[in-house]
């Protein structure tokens, strides 16, 4: 596809030393890291926090075994989430993995750790997490590039049983592993740092709005983009306290939090996601007389984002105050208010317009009409399908276990048909294992990939179905057909959704079948398909029977009131024409034929 390869990066010439590619997924891709680590080659790694569960086996062995070239594992937390299944923190799994991580707190900072962590990397052989939060990652900022380092070229893959792990080795790493923890936590005290703003501090916004605060003394610990968040609110409020950053929260920082503690009378601990520093505060001031503030006490929120205004708000509930007024706006403030900005208005996720997952799904829901069919859908754009009107995915756990829970599902309900969706660019993830376990196991499913050759929801970077590599080579392209056919699936077809009336009767031949049976519903994302002519209602025939916007729900489409006063339907069909592209779904769906393209006026799909 010339126009996908034009959106992506040209390929490295030779002599760059640096190699990209796109792995099927995390597990692969920390895989092949790791061999290329054990040569001597410096590596990043990179994923979200869901990706994490996906890696976790190797990675785990990988802190016994140990890695020659700097291996740095980025993984982007999603507080909120955004856009993720989970909430999880990766904090834990430093802890969990006794691996070291940094948590940076701006775009600057993230590269001054990425850079730190490759050093740490390869002087304790340990692989190192960079744990960058959504704000963080959606940021932009000017970086001062050091120095470019000397090319080093990889040493090479030298024979050692250090290579191997056996229950022996990692027994013997283990111990090795609890005993460099102090020399880690040493090696990284640099980020975790602290400083004292006392009542001679000059405040960046605003005059002092409120008398200062008690003479106890108040601390204030952070741990990644939080720290904006005080930093900030301690500035426009002029708060007299000792705040703390830690960016390297585990090993965790005994020492400087124990400096940072002297003389203080109350710690409040602002954390995104889990009480992870909170907790350890706690432990460590178990025997002091410390008022600590945090989740565990309900002060501060247990999910979703922090931001200035939350802080403030919590400010106030902790200290009578109206802090949050003063900062944010009130009838009484003035000038020094800044005006909160106005709330946008809801916007629930949609497929695009155009979008082939609409087509396929209406496919299969008119195929399956009267059938109390189950519908398992999968992570991906397609996910949206779970949304009126469609309501066509009526479960989503995890990447690739759409196909897996179906056959669950199909063993708990036999005499049901149990539909499985994934996508391409899902099916080559995890699809492909789920299958074969459906296939070896006898089960009687019926998988539909939707084949919309990109990664829709990520970026449209390329697949192996796509036959284009991350640098934007040409490379073997993967036949998703084929590939089921070496499975064992039983029946295979293959079909373009919007040919309607043929995918609705791909849909029911299928259903007659029994055993793995398998669509590939075949039509590109409009993300990198050309784009069509757009459609038009034919005011003077539209009944109003509202089937084409009730039917499928394209936000292209909705209804307005009839020019025509005198008509007995008083709304017709209106499509937008900058949303558009046309697919030509809705002219099949429409019983009256009154929509058309620049060829002329469509036949209705009875």
């Amino acid at each position: 596809d010339p126009g996908l390869r034009a959106r992506l990066p040209v390929a490295h010439e030779a002599g760059h030393g640096v190699h990209v590619e796109w792995s099927v997924n995390e597990k692969v891709a920390l895989e092949v890291a790791a061999g290329a680590s054990y040569a001597g080659a410096r590596v990043l790694v990179t994923m979200k926090q869901v990706g994490l569960n996906v890696a976790s086996d190797p990675l785990m062995s990988l802190n016994y075994v140990g890695v020659k070239g700097g291996m740095v594992v980025l993984v982007a937390d999603d507080p909120g989430p955004i856009s993720s299944q989970t909430e999880q923190d990766t904090r834990h799994f430093a802890q969990f993995a006794r691996l070291p991580v940094l948590d940076p707190t701006t775009p600057e900072e993230a590269y001054e750790m990425a850079l730190a962590a490759f050093d740490i990397s390869e002087q304790f052989r340990v692989p190192v997490l960079l744990r960058p939060t959504t704000r963080v990652c959606h940021a932009c900022a000017s970086v001062s590039p050091r120095e470019p380092l000397p090319v080093k070229r990889p040493e090479g893959f030298v024979k050692s049983s250090e290579w191997v792990i056996f229950p022996r080795l990692a027994h013997e790493s283990k111990k090795r592993i609890v005993e460099r923890e102090d020399e880690l936590a040493n090696a990284l005290k640099p980020f975790n740092t602290f400083v004292d703003f006392d009542e001679g501090y000059a405040p960046m916004f605003v005059s002092r709005p409120f008398p200062p605060a008690s003479r106890h003394r108040l601390g204030v610990i952070c741990s990644g983009i939080t720290y904006a968040y005080v930093k900030e609110f301690i500035d426009r409020a002029n708060m007299r306290c000792r705040l703390m950053k830690v960016g390297a929260p585990y090993p965790f920082p005994a020492d400087t939090i124990n400096e940072f503690l002297s003389d203080l009378t109350s710690v409040s601990v602002v954390e995104e996601l889990d009480p992870v520093i909170e907790d350890a505060i706690r432990s460590l001031c178990a025997e002091k007389n410390i008022t600590i503030v945090g989740k565990r006490c309900g002060s501060m929120p247990v999910a979703g984002e922090y931001s200035m205004r939350a802080l403030a708000d919590v400010h106030d509930k902790l200290t009578g105050m109206n802090m949050a007024a003063h900062l944010f706006g009130s009838a009484n403030v003035g000038q020094s208010a800044v005006a909160e900005a106005p709330k946008p208005p809801p916007r629930p996720p949609v497929l695009c317009a155009g979008c082939p997952h609409r087509a396929s799904f209406y496919a299969v829901k008119r195929a399956a009409s009267g059938k109390r069919a189950i519908y398992c859908g999968d992570i991906g754009c397609y996910t949206l399908g779970n949304a009126p009107p469609l309501d066509m995915v009526d479960t989503c756990l995890c990447m690739g276990a759409g196909v897996t829970i179906a056959q669950g599902l199909k063993r708990a309900e036999p005499g049901v048909p149990v539909f499985a969706f994934i996508g391409d660019s899902t099916f080559f993830h995890s699809g492909m294992t789920g299958v074969l376990n459906a296939v070896y196991n006898l089960s009687d499913i019926i998988v539909c990939v939707l084949d919309n050759r990109t990664t829709g929801m990520t970026g449209q970077q390329p697949h192996p179905g796509i036959g284009i590599t991350a640098t934007g080579g040409i490379a073997p392209k993967a036949d998703i057909v084929k590939i089921l056919d070496a499975l064992g699936v039983n029946e295979i077809r293959r079909v373009n959704p919007f040919d309607l009336d043929e995918a609705i009767e791909t849909v029911h031949e299928t259903l007659e079948g029994s055993g793995v049976r398998a669509i590939v519903f075949e039509a590109p994302c409009t993300a990198v398909a050309p784009r069509g002519k757009p459609l038009a209602v034919s005011a003077q025939k539209c009944v109003g029977c509202r089937v084409c916007v009730n039917a499928l729900g394209c936000p292209a489409m909705s209804m307005h009131p009839a020019s025509d006063a005198s008509r007995a339907c008083k709304y017709a069909a209106v499509i937008d024409h900058a949303l558009c592209t046309g697919c030509g779904l809705c002219a099949k769906v429409c019983p009256v034929g009154c929509i058309s393209n620049a060829a002329g006026v469509t036949e209705a799909s009875k």
